[in-house]
């Protein structure tokens, strides 16, 4: 009797650690704290100056964007269904900066950003979406982006979708915690745990990951995926706010 209870122990041991490695197979981090292996930059400043230094750079242990010159690190990869979680700070002053998500062609609007969806990291407006050349739709829609009629993709248009509160971020300095699902056609975000977006009906729905340089210092310390089938209910362990 001994033996068996013994032998069901093992196995259920096993059994455990087979389902830890399956699940740390599936979630990987984009940023490995050593170097920008599996990223590329599109600075455009840098194809005129030899001077020019990268915004991008590592930095104990951290992914780091100087702010200057502007341009994006974008991933080598093209991902979709997937959670992002961010952690990230503005260790000085506050900022601006920004992660982009389904990225495709390089330099589509300004001559500096890629067409994509961007999740807003700028300090008061964590998780806005700013349509870059892609579409996305939101309850409230006219009270969040304003009058129909100046409504667009490109230069000059109302891109800008504004965020459920102002309120979810941490004090400057602090750590902030950015989560942000895609699936399908959907696309919802998280600022330290409060659901503050949640879009549907985007007009693309796989492409790269993009992170801005825009201005501002900004320290990342994770970079973390994982794919999903589904995306997360409300209450999950993230609240509504």
């Amino acid at each position: 009797m001994l033996m068996k209870k013994n032998r069901r122990k093992y196995f259920l041991l096993l059994a455990a650690i087979f389902f830890i490695i399956v699940a740390d197979a599936q979630s990987h981090s984009l940023f490995n704290g050593k170097d920008l292996a599996g990223w590329h930059v599109d600075v455009p400043e840098m194809d005129t100056n030899a001077l020019a230094r990268n915004p991008f750079i590592v930095r104990n242990g951290m992914l780091v964007s100087l702010g200057t010159p502007q341009g994006h690190l974008i991933t080598d990869s093209v991902y979709k269904n997937y959670r992002l979680v961010v952690e990230y700070r503005f260790p000085g002053k506050p900022g601006n900066s920004g992660l982009l998500v389904h990225a495709s062609t390089p330099r589509a609007l300004y001559k500096m950003f890629p067409k994509s969806l961007e999740v807003q990291m700028e300090h008061d407006n964590a998780g806005d979406f700013w349509c870059i050349v892609e579409n996305i739709n939101v309850p409230d829609m006219e009270a969040r982006r304003g009058p129909k009629k100046d409504w667009g993709i490109t230069e000059g248009k109302s891109r800008r979708i504004k965020n459920l509160t102002d309120s979810s971020e941490k004090l400057l300095g602090q750590w902030n915690n950015l989560t942000v699902e895609c699936y399908k056609d959907l696309v919802r975000v998280w600022v330290n745990g409060d659901l503050v977006n949640d879009g549907y009906g985007c007009s693309v729905t796989e492409g790269h990951i993009a992170f801005q340089a825009e201005g501002s210092e900004v320290e990342c310390r994770r970079m973390e995926m994982v794919p999903i089938n589904k995306l997360t209910k409300a209450g999950q362990g993230m609240t509504v706010k």
